[in-house]
């Protein structure tokens, strides 16, 4: 029997290519197809990579009959809060008229299956917490607009045309492969666990905390961190969900626990045994104190439970791949000294 095949689109980014290998372990073939604007060549490593743009509906289809996919996970699009308001065009571009072309081609291609990347950024800044499904989802930037404008998309398109459809929202993805093949690369990075790491190897010098004085127990902001190997085992589970004949539906990944910017801070500093620069910012417009999950339909639905999400782990699997992929500056690392300090 022939291994159910998937289109990656946007599978050579940091959670898509995670994604790919957690399908391949699990029996899928995964066909990537990417642009590598962001993306890294270097992370395509268990099936073949197209190079290709979501926009460009002909070579999606092209590629969903080629290799007669069952199935498309789609990861593609932007993901900077801060330029999406400086330069909405590109995210209503990318993002919107980027998964409209995507389903164009699916539906020439005749494949009525996917599994769409969403965001907790479609909540705003929601007045109380925990953050469940059916929370009003009141964005406030473009970035949350067009991944809530795609969601939309997805349920009229699924009421029209028999497409199965689900969308996951990620609260803060975080993390490494364990076995350290892949990691959290970004240019410009501005995630907070990959910037403290960079900070520590002498690859940055503008580290910062954004506000003190949130009304959080320690006066640093609240998230919800899930290890980015758990997102890709959430995948796995709904695209064969949409396989089996299952629903679709709206599911938040996350878990149900927030720590502050300064408990992820403090985490680093014991995992690393170094002292991380002291810089304090002003808060961001718009950044709400907590933001943390229900995650309690994804383990009804999806039967879906995060293992590797305790925030020493995600912080040491980081830490462990950063000093592989990006040493410290003007130094060389030992390997075995590496793995014992991840």
């Amino acid at each position: 029997m022939s291994k159910p095949v998937v289109l990656v689109v946007g599978g050579a980014g940091y959670i898509g290519a995670h994604t790919c290998k957690a399908l391949s372990h699990a029996g899928y073939v995964p066909i990537v197809l990417d642009n590598l604007s962001t993306g890294h060549k270097s992370f395509v490593k268990w099936g073949p990579l197209i190079h290709a743009d979501i926009r460009d509906a002909a070579s999606c289809a092209a590629a969903i009959k080629e290799h007669a996919v069952s199935a498309v996970l789609h990861f593609a699009g932007s993901a900077y809060v801060g330029e999406s308001v400086s330069d909405p065009a590109k995210y209503y571009d990318n993002n919107v008229l980027g998964s409209l072309s995507l389903l164009r081609a699916m539906r020439e291609a005749d494949c009525s299956r996917i599994c769409f990347s969403s965001t907790c950024a479609v909540y705003g800044e929601p007045d109380s917490m925990p953050i469940r499904e059916d929370t009003p989802q009141l964005p406030v930037n473009p970035y949350g607009a067009s991944k809530l404008m795609v969601e939309r998309i997805l349920m009229d398109f699924a009421k029209a045309y028999d497409l199965k459809a689900i969308a996951l929202r990620y609260f803060n993805a975080a993390g490494a492969d364990p076995d350290l093949e892949l990691g959290e690369l970004r240019d410009p990075e501005t995630h907070i666990i990959p910037r403290a790491m960079m900070a520590l190897q002498g690859h940055l010098d503008d580290f910062s905390v954004f506000g003190e004085d949130f009304p959080t127990p320690d006066g640093t902001a609240i998230r919800d961190y899930i290890h980015v190997s758990d997102l890709a085992a959430a995948h796995v589970t709904a695209i064969g969900r949409l396989l089996g004949g299952g629903q679709g539906g709206v599911f938040n990944l996350g878990t149900g626990r927030g720590y502050s910017v300064k408990e992820v801070l403090d985490t680093i500093e014991r995992a690393t045994r170094q002292k991380l620069p002291k810089v304090d910012g002003r808060r961001r417009p718009g950044d709400p104190a907590a933001l943390f999950s229900d995650p309690t339909l994804a383990r009804q639905e999806l039967g879906f439970a995060p293992k590797y999400s305790d925030l020493s782990f995600i912080i040491e699997t980081a830490w462990a791949w950063h000093q592989r992929a990006h040493p410290k500056k003007n130094s060389t690392i030992d390997r075995n000294e590496m793995l014992l300090a991840g």
